[in-house]
């Protein structure tokens, strides 16, 4: 097996590292006015909602939530009420790493940089990466860049703040949609798909398949 040798390792934050309860905490938010198969549908138009908020111009991500859950409520025929957005955004800094995650970052961090590029904002991640109680070298947002994933200005502010390229570092995320595209386009080989089942693997982007953050430190020869 290839032993990769990556200058840095780089994270998608929510959904890779820590458990995005985004969904679960819609559904309590929203069962007193939807259920069943509807309260499923709303929770996968609030998913896309926010990918589509996240295409154009860099705004809060207060703003990119409310946006989503005001158009899935719209399209669910079921009234918007400002605490909606208020308590989806402040269970955020509520959530914790997924169980396979904290000693094998550990055990990384002592032989290579860790770093975080995440679509979140200054004040708000902090509260996150406490809780992955491994050091990180350099933790990006969206709000510095001004841009979420999948956009690649992102990540061209991730790899400006390291001072490397796209071929140094070795990208883990859950996600193709909001990460490892992105990261094919741009020129980065060396790429971990983290499968936690919420999207599916596609081959084409040339990923090493993982089930967990376990299993990254044999990509690593640890």
């Amino acid at each position: 097996m290839t032993v990769l040798r990556p200058k840095f390792i780089t994270f998608d934050c929510y959904g890779t590292l820590i458990n995005f309860e985004m969904a679960p905490v819609a559904r309590m938010v929203y069962a007193d006015r939807l259920a069943g198969e509807a309260l499923e549908e709303f929770c996968r138009d609030f998913s896309a909602y926010r990918l589509d908020a996240v295409l154009g111009a860099w705004r809060p991500y207060r703003e990119v939530v409310v946006e989503a859950l005001q158009r899935a409520c719209k399209k669910a025929g079921v009234p918007y009420r400002d605490a909606d957005g208020a308590a989806l955004y402040a269970a955020i800094p509520t959530w914790n790493p997924h169980p396979d995650v904290v000693q094998p970052l550990k055990r990384i961090a002592a032989e290579f940089p860790l770093v975080i590029l995440s679509n979140s904002m200054v004040d708000l991640i902090p509260h996150s990466v406490e809780k992955l109680q491994a050091p990180f070298h350099t933790v990006c947002t969206a709000e510095e860049a001004q841009a979420y994933k999948p956009r690649m200005r992102a990540f061209e502010f991730m790899f400006d703040t390291l001072g490397c390229g796209p071929a140094d570092v070795l990208h883990c995320s859950s996600s193709f949609r909001y990460d490892l595209m992105t990261a094919y386009d741009m020129g980065v080989t060396m790429k971990a798909f983290v499968n936690r089942g919420h999207e599916p693997l596609n081959s084409y982007y040339q990923v090493h398949d993982i089930p967990n953050i376990g299993g990254l430190p044999g990509l690593l020869g640890l």
